[in-house]
């Protein structure tokens, strides 16, 4: 009985403790399902929650010069015979930069060629001096033939006129004495005399103006003869072959020159050397020699993935920094062009993480402060384009074409 009135108390406390840990776990199940229900209803309304508004696209790009890198080359192979500027040289549009090791030699062949030709313009201009003095003597010849003759007919001309006037009185003198033998004052002896002067006035002038033809047939005869000598002075005027020669020697100089001209390098647009990559006395093949690009402006071309590049346009604000501290701060600049292409990225990300293969496309951003990386093409830059704002209208003198 003892034991049993001892254990009473303590099967009580049992009791009441199981039931406190009961009402404590029924507690629990009930708050951490409360807390679920709670849980899930934010996650619902989150989810009914419009996506935030994006505001910028990020990417990265390289730098380099507005018009790209130029790789320059040679137009024929050889040896690199000299070089004339150094990295850094500021050069003009066809200013040359190197020569070949058969640039001395081409430049012997275009002299002679163009000794060739002066020699060959030098005889067409004799030939033609010599073929005109030969022509102004037969036309001096001519007119020397021409002026006795004619002066000759000249006075034959008057002479008839003479002779034709004289006949002109005697027929008046003629018919005055017919008139007056008629009327018996004078002699027929009288009348047969002035009819005999008539008559030799009437011969002479025959013959004078038969003497006329046969000066003016000698004058065109003469005439004809010192105009076929004229011809003939002309006809030995052999300038065909000459010029011809001349001709081929113009073509023989334009070769030479073009041959001289391969032997050079030569900038094909005004710029900055970049880079030298072969150096007198090296082989020159189909190698680039130099790397030249017009760092006067700068650009950044930004690779945007193709999910963004949809969101950019033209005239958007930009603003450009490096992470490695290249420059100072954070550059300024403005979206100029979106390419038309889809390539796989150039610019590789150094997160490991990162997608080494995603496809992008270029975007062309005009770099506000050109002189800040004017030296640095081809750094990795962050690009973040305010997507918000609208792009103001594009200055008509920028192509918007795409870019390879």
């Amino acid at each position: 009985m003892v034991s049993q009135t001892a254990q009473s108390p303590w099967k009580k406390t049992r009791f009441w403790i199981g039931m406190a840990l009961l009402l404590t776990a029924g507690g629990a199940s009930l708050l951490a399902l409360r807390s679920a229900q709670q849980s899930r209803q934010a996650a619902l309304e989150e989810a009914a929650q419009p996506p935030p508004e994006r505001v910028h696209v990020a990417a990265l790009g390289r730098i380099e010069p507005k018009d790209q890198v130029i790789d320059i080359a040679a137009a024929e192979t050889g040896v690199l015979a000299r070089l004339l500027v150094e990295e850094g040289t500021q050069v003009q549009k066809g200013q040359v930069l190197a020569e070949l090791d058969m640039y001395e030699i081409r430049q012997a062949e275009r002299n002679f060629a163009a000794s060739e030709l002066a020699e060959a313009q030098q005889t067409l201009a004799a030939e033609q001096g010599l073929g005109s003095a030969r022509i102004a003597e037969a036309n001096t010849k001519a007119g020397q033939i021409d002026q006795p003759q004619l002066q000759a007919i000249e006075a034959q001309a008057a002479t008839i006129r003479s002779l034709e006037a004289r006949l002109s009185l005697a027929e008046t003198d003629l018919a005055r004495f017919q008139d007056l033998f008629s009327q018996g004052a004078i002699t027929r002896q009288e009348l047969d005399r002035q009819q005999t002067q008539v008559d030799q006035l009437l011969s002479d002038i025959a013959s004078g103006e038969a003497t006329k033809n046969q000066l003016e047939l000698a004058r065109n005869t003469g005439l004809d003869n010192a105009q076929a000598q004229v011809s003939m002075a002309e006809a030995d005027l052999q300038l065909s072959a000459v010029e011809a020669g001349v001709e081929s020697a113009q073509q023989n100089l334009a070769l030479a020159e073009a041959r001289l001209d391969r032997a050079v390098i030569k900038a094909p647009s005004p710029g900055q050397i970049l880079d030298i990559y072969v150096r007198p006395g090296e082989a020159v093949s189909d190698n680039r020699l130099l790397s030249l690009g017009n760092t006067a402006e700068m650009y950044v071309v930004a690779e945007v993935y193709e999910t963004d590049v949809g969101l950019v346009k033209p005239g958007q604000k930009v603003t450009i920094t490096s992470r490695n501290g290249a420059f100072e701060g954070s550059l300024s600049g403005t979206v100029e062009t979106i390419g038309l292409q889809i390539f796989k990225n150039d610019v590789l990300d150094d997160d490991p993480a990162a997608n080494a293969d995603a496809r992008i496309v270029e975007v062309r951003v005009a770099v506000d402060q050109d002189e800040a990386v004017a030296m640095l093409t081809n750094l990795q830059v962050d690009v973040l384009i305010d997507i918000k704002a609208d792009g103001q209208s594009q200055d008509p003198s920028h192509d918007n074409s795409g870019e390879s």
